[in-house]
C-alpha cells in the first residue's frame, strides 16, 4: 500500500472506527490492511478513506467504512466460518470477510460489478466465490451459512435467506423502502425462531430482484 494511502487508512481506523466503539481487534486489523482505495474508481481513490460512502458506478456505492466495520463486528465471526454476502459491489466487504479467515460466498445482481469484484479480489489473492445472480434467492446449493450479511436494502426480510442460515447463525440486514428510513436489523436464528434486534437507521441502495 502506498505510503499516503497507508496513512489515510491508519487515520480512518483511529478516527472513524475506534472513536465509534469498534472494539474487535480482528475487524480493526482487517480494516487497516485491506486497501480500500483499490475498490473504488481511480478518480475517487484519494477519497477512499473518507467518512462516507462513495459511488462505484451503475448507481451503486461502497459503504462508509464505519458501516462496514460495524456490520462485520456484529456477526461475531471466527476464522473458517462460511459466510454469504448479498450485494458484492466492488468486492470490499467480501475482502474484509476473507481477511478475517472466513469462507466467503457473495452474490451480485449486476454482471459488470460481479466481474469487476472478481478481478479486484483475485488481484489481492482473496479466495472468494463471486456469483452473478438474484440475492433474494441466496445460494441454496452452498447453504447453510454461519452468517449472512446484506449490503442493500430489501422492503422485507427474504425468507430464503433465513432458511439458508444455520441454527445459531446471525444475519445483518437493512430493511425498508428506498428514500425512506431503513432499519439495520440483526437477526439471530435460534431453535428455528428468529430473534430480531433493531440497531439504527441507515441509508442503503435498494435490493432489487
Amino acid at each position: 500500500m502506498a505510503q499516503s494511502f497507508e496513512m489515510n487508512c491508519n487515520k480512518m481506523v483511529e478516527e472513524q472506527l475506534k472513536t465509534r466503539s469498534i472494539k474487535s481487534n480482528a475487524v480493526l486489523e482487517a480494516m487497516n490492511n485491506v486497501p480500500r482505495h483499490l475498490f473504488v474508481p481511480k478518480k475517487l481513490q484519494n477519497f477512499a478513506y473518507s467518512d462516507s460512502p462513495l459511488p462505484i458506478g451503475m448507481g451503486q456505492t461502497i459503504s462508509q467504512p464505519y458501516i462496514v466495520a460495524f456490520m462485520t463486528e456484529q456477526l461475531e465471526l471466527m476464522p473458517g466460518m462460511k459466510i454469504l454476502e448479498i450485494g458484492t459491489g466492488s468486492g470490499y466487504q467480501a475482502a474484509i470477510l476473507a481477511y478475517l479467515g472466513c469462507e466467503v460466498y457473495t452474490i451480485e445482481l449486476l454482471k459488470e460489478l460481479a466481474d469487476e469484484a472478481k478481478k479486484n479480489l483475485a488481484a489481492l489473492n482473496f479466495n472468494t466465490k463471486v456469483k452473478h445472480g438474484n440475492g433474494y434467492m441466496g445460494w441454496p446449493e452452498e447453504a447453510p451459512f454461519d452468517a449472512i450479511i446484506v449490503t442493500a436494502a430489501p422492503n422485507y426480510i427474504p425468507e430464503k435467506l433465513i432458511e439458508q442460515l444455520k441454527d445459531g447463525g446471525r444475519m445483518i440486514i437493512p430493511v425498508g423502502e428506498v428514500h425512506s428510513v431503513q432499519l439495520l436489523k440483526l437477526i439471530t436464528k435460534k431453535d428455528k425462531k428468529n430473534i430480531e434486534k433493531n440497531l439504527f437507521s441507515v441509508m442503503f441502495v435498494p435490493m432489487v430482484e
